[in-house]
Parts: C-alpha cells; structure tokens; sequence
C-alpha cells in the first residue's frame, strides 16, 4: 500500500506540473517537433494541440521506459531459484486498464474541441471568396465585386500563369470551394489546414471553412489530392495583404486592371514569387528522354 500511495503522489504531482505548463504554450521550433508555425487563428489552435499531445506521448512513454528499466534491474536473475509466481495482480491491472482509457478520452476531447474551433463559421465573415478548382488548375471569385463587364472579378491560371488568391489579414475569409470535375483538395500548408473539394455539392455546406490571416506575404498553395495526370501542376499562391491594401486592389481590378497590374498599383509584385509554373514542354521531353 506505500509503493501504491507513493505511486499515486508521483502521478498526481506529475498532472499539477502538465496542467500548470498548458498556461504557458510553447513557440519555437524545437517545441513544434517539426510541426509549421502557421499563419492565421486556426493554426494556432492546431499547433497548440500538436504539440501537447507530443508532450502526452513523451511523458507516457519515459514512464514505460521507466518502469520497464525498473523491472529489468529489479528483478533480474539472481540465481538458480524460481522466483515467486504471481497469476494476477487485479488493483494493478484495473489501474493499467483505466489509465489508457482517459489519455485516449482526454486526447479525443481536445481534438474534437479544436476540430470545432477550426470548423467553426462566423454568420457575416468579413470577405467570402469562392474558389472553383478544374482540371488542372483554379479561379478564384470575389463574388462581392462587380468588374468592367459586369460580372465578379475573378482570377484564373493557366500552364504559364500561376493564380494568385489576394486575401486580407486581420479579418474573417470565407473560402466557398467548388469543383468542376474530380475530387481536388485546396491545401495551403501556412494554414495548417487543407479541405477536399467536392464536386457536385451545390449548397456548399460540406465545402466551406474560414480562416484569419495574421502575416502578410505570399504562401504556396497547392491540391493535395491525385486529381489526374497534372495534379502536380496544380499550385497557386495566397498573397495576404493589410486591409487597406486588399481594398485597393479589389476597386483596381473593378476599374479594369489585370491580376497582375492590380498587385502591381498596390507595390505587391504582379507574379507569384512563392512558386512558378512547370514547363510541360521541358517536363515531358525529360520524360521521354
């Protein structure tokens, strides 16, 4: 019964000490455990819940570690006697039972709690973006906007061009995302977040997410699923700029500017700087060669 009461202090000395540390969430890249930074809300709540649950995982497994070097020191062999027999051992084993059984409950109950939070949509986001995705690559409309024909503007790549989606930071984005044949997958690894596009769901609300963008720059984007023979040409790139900056650059591209003169009258540049078209020309003959 000692060894039971010490064990029982050890343990709930070592839950005081993780519950004190969950005040206090680790930044840096040795804490990540290789895990992105991110850019936006979200991914905060994603990285805090990665690298707790690391934490949980190395806390129970330096207690195996510890108990298994224990029994290997503990009871090492002696001699030629027969050591005592044990058949069972039941406070123990119910112990051993419970113990998993709310690490697994634990670790489910921060998953769902963040998995709410990531999915989580505001009733009047800030700005709503449709992105439709085709074989091979994507457009991009700001439904919200009327261009120089009378239409919402939109931005589309093609083999030579890599699209560029300009979103504000500091605010609520909604992507409503649309596909117009197989399954893609809209994944910018900053977000830390990545959601398959579903053709053929017309009341969009399985494909649908938002996000606040909290660093400007420019991020590689990408479909993250084997979409058909060019899936891998399927990058685009996400261009965050302040809200002043995203307003400007909508009333450009309304008074009739391209993408690319838009991006440039704000002092963005024109083209994607985080990636860049494959040469399929290249490409293909460095296949056949």
């Amino acid at each position: 019964m000692a060894r039971g009461s010490r064990l029982a202090r050890v343990a709930a000395l070592g839950l005081l000490g993780v519950l004190a540390l969950t005040g206090c969430t680790p930044n840096n890249e040795f804490w990540r455990w290789g895990w992105p930074d991110g850019i936006t809300d979200e991914a905060y709540e994603m990285r805090t819940l990665w690298i707790w649950s690391v934490i949980a995982a190395l806390i129970v497994g330096f207690a195996v570690w510890g108990l298994i070097g224990w029994s290997v020191v503990m009871h090492r062999k002696r001699g030629d006697e027969l050591p005592k027999q044990t058949a069972y051992n039941l406070p123990l084993e119910i112990v051993y039972t419970i113990i998993p059984f709310l690490i697994i409950a634990g670790l489910f109950f921060f998953t769902v709690v963040v998995q709410n939070r990531v999915q989580e949509r505001s009733a009047d986001p800030d700005v709503t973006i449709a992105v439709n995705a085709f074989k091979w690559n994507w457009q991009f409309v700001y439904p919200e906007t009327t261009g120089a024909d009378g239409e919402p503007i939109n931005t589309v790549g093609n083999s030579e061009e890599i699209p560029i989606l300009v979103v504000p930071t500091d605010e609520t984005v909604r992507f409503e995302l649309a596909s117009a044949d197989v399954i893609h997958s809209f994944w910018v690894p900053e977000f830390l977040f990545k959601l398959d596009v579903i053709p053929g769901n017309e009341n969009g609300r399985d494909n649908v997410f938002e996000v606040t963008v909290r660093e400007e720059g420019a991020f590689v984007g990408r479909c993250a699923e084997l979409c058909g023979t060019y899936h891998a040409y399927m990058n685009f790139e996400v261009r965050a700029v302040s809200a002043a900056d995203y307003d400007a650059y909508l009333a450009a591209r309304e008074s009739g500017l391209s993408t690319y003169d838009a991006l440039e009258s704000i002092g963005q540049p024109g083209a994607a700087t985080s990636t860049a078209p494959f040469d399929l020309i290249d490409d293909l003959q460095r296949a056949d060669g």
